[in-house]
């Protein structure tokens, strides 16, 4: 299929902008992080509970950024599964400034999707922490002990090691997943031109009683694009609420994409989206049922 040469080139520069945003988004948080990661430790320590609920609502920030660092945090062991789920489940990416801006009646329905997106994070991360929260301990306490011994080695090291350790180990580390991000986004860029936006909502719409279903499907691809259609979709009544909720529930695909690069724990990395994936369609369908679709 033949793509204007025009349309290349917004594909090219809308990546270029959601990579760099998402790219300052990490580099500022990685920063922050490398000042309070010893002391992260004892703060989850001390409010274990509640550190799905700061995840959930840490996700809200509406940029991909947050999930490609909270998978970030979680692959250093800073953050445990049922937080880095939370995350997943309360990111909205585009979603949120798009019914500000839509200037659309069905925009008031943004009040309950955030509050079902945080209540539903919190519900789920707070379970599986639990669940898992023996297991997590140990890795958590084990990477610590890593990063104090680092700390304690460099205490006495001159001003340069402190710059690069918070400045200069940020900044690579950013920059690679910037890389990284602009890549993938390119790629569904061109994924979703080559098929069409049309025909991923003809998709959707093609049997309302499996939209939650459907509306999951796209919230998986990786890129902004795919919560912008499922967002567009709700608005202009093409699908039902509960659709918008599961589609946007699961709307984590760069932070999946982070995951999967890693390559530690590919079994893991599955059974993250899997059940991310489950637990949006169920409160989707669960949404539609209560509404009557």
């Amino acid at each position: 299929m033949y793509i204007e040469p025009e349309v290349i080139l917004d594909i090219f520069l809308d990546a270029l902008k959601d990579s760099a945003l998402a790219f300052a988004v990490i580099f500022v948080f990685e920063v922050i992080l490398s000042f309070v990661k010893i002391k992260m430790k004892d703060i989850l320590e001390k409010h274990p509970k509640l550190a799905p609920l700061f995840g959930s609502l840490f996700g809200l920030i509406p940029q991909c950024g947050t999930s490609v660092l909270s998978a970030d945090l979680y692959l250093g062991h800073h953050i445990g599964v049922g937080t880095l789920i939370a995350i997943f489940l309360a990111t909205s990416d585009e979603a949120i400034p798009l019914m500000i801006t839509s200037g659309n009646e069905k925009a008031l329905m943004l009040l309950p999707l955030i509050a079902l997106k945080v209540l539903i994070g919190f519900v789920f991360g707070f379970l599986i922490d639990l669940v898992l929260s023996k297991k997590e301990k140990i890795s958590l306490d084990e990477n610590v002990e890593l990063e104090e011994c680092h700390h304690d080695d460099h205490h006495n090291h001159k001003h340069d090691d402190k710059f690069h350790e918070h400045i200069i180990h940020p900044l690579h580390h950013s920059l690679e997943l910037f890389v990284y991000v602009l890549l993938i986004n390119i790629l569904f860029g061109y994924s979703i031109a080559l098929i069409g936006e049309s025909n991923f909502a003809a998709f959707i719409e093609s049997n309302k009683y499996l939209t939650p279903l459907y509306a999951s499907i796209i919230g998986l691809i990786p890129n902004c694009a795919s919560s912008v259609l499922i967002t567009e979709m709700f608005l202009s009544n093409s699908i039902p609420f509960g659709a918008l909720l599961s589609g946007l529930l699961v709307n984590a695909g760069l932070g999946f994409v982070v995951l999967f690069k890693s390559k530690k724990d590919i079994k893991n990395t599955l059974l993250i989206i899997l059940t991310c994936f489950v637990i949006s369609v169920l409160s989707g369908y669960i949404a539609c049922l209560i509404s009557g679709f």
